[in-house]
């Protein structure tokens, strides 16, 4: 059993080293343990530091490409070195390198396909209560969507078994989190959370410039995620909406023609025609997303087949 531990990293070379040396050297379980570092287009000595440090594989990006996109590299990278399990963590070494252990044990004994580092947020102490708000929404509105009982979505803290990481395909290129859990739902993976510790803050998150922009970025993901693997029911929605607003100005044209004679509220059946064709339009882009579904789902069946003849031979 072959354990890789992936480390995305952006200029770290500050908390690199603390963040390899908290790392588990040996688990029950585990043959081999293993330390991956994606260097994400860094301008300072990462590299270095990481070999220094006794990494055993760098996967090096030319310029930065995002979290998500470097995620995704570290994944295929291991999946091609030959992992049987693959754990994520950050190289701000927020979270402790002792908890991995408890991460793959699910994994280990066949309970999970990917299991999720719950950071308690409620008790992290440099969180301040409107970011713990927002991520305690934030989760259960992800918990809906994808089908899973995750607690903290957000926690890049997590581990794959080699099956797991063969069906994710990520295709955003801001952040995996949430789109992992979505994806590992609509699979019909089993997903796992177990209570982790953090470290102290060793830095200000590099993912986004403002807490705007991040809820902006995070909601584009989930609505996009979403309306991915559940296209006839997303867009039957939006079009059921158009068509009931369409209605009411429709009904009320119908209800002064017959009371007053015919006269005026034109406006109305105008505004009522516009929307009803903005509704049907949309139901059949409905139908229509649905077949693109449908396409997308074998060409990901595909795509894992490409996997497992790349990296199994089989």
């Amino acid at each position: 059993m072959k354990l890789i531990i992936q480390i995305p990293c952006f200029n770290e070379e500050e908390t690199l080293a603390g963040t390899v040396a908290d790392l588990p050297r040996q688990i029950d379980g585990i043959d081999t343990i293993e330390y991956l570092i994606i260097d994400d287009g860094s301008s300072d000595r990462t590299q270095e530091v990481a070999r220094a440090c006794g990494v055993h594989h760098i996967v090096a990006h030319k310029h930065n490409k995002g979290l998500a996109r470097a995620f995704a590299s570290g994944l295929d990278a291991c999946l091609r070195l030959g992992a049987d399990i693959i754990v994520n963590t950050d190289g701000d070494n927020q979270y402790r390198g002792e908890d991995i252990t408890r991460l793959v044990a699910p994994i280990l004994e066949g309970k999970a396909d990917l299991v999720v580092g719950d950071r308690q947020t409620h008790k992290v102490a440099h969180f301040s209560p409107f970011k713990k708000m927002l991520q305690k929404l934030g989760s259960s509105v992800v918990r809906r969507l994808s089908g899973t009982d995750i607690p903290d979505a957000v926690s890049g803290f997590r581990a794959f078994s080699r099956a797991a990481a063969m069906r994710i395909t990520i295709v955003s290129s801001f952040s995996y989190t949430i789109e992992t859990l979505i994806q590992a739902g609509m699979k019909s993976m089993t997903v796992k959370a177990v209570p982790v510790e953090v470290n102290d803050k060793t830095r200000e998150s590099r993912l986004f410039k403002s807490m705007r922009s991040f809820i902006q970025a995070q909601l584009t993901t989930m609505i996009r995620m979403y309306a991915m693997f559940k296209p006839l029911r997303t867009f039957f929605f939006i079009g059921t909406i158009f068509t009931l607003i369409g209605l009411v100005p429709i009904i009320r044209f119908i209800y002064f023609y017959f009371t007053d004679g015919g006269a005026g509220h034109i406006q109305s059946l105008v505004l009522g025609g516009a929307f009803l064709i903005m509704g049907v339009l949309t139901l059949l882009i409905a139908l229509l997303a649905d077949l693109i579904g449908r396409n997308r789902q074998l060409t990901e069946e595909v795509l894992e087949r490409v996997k497992r003849l790349e990296h199994d031979g089989r």
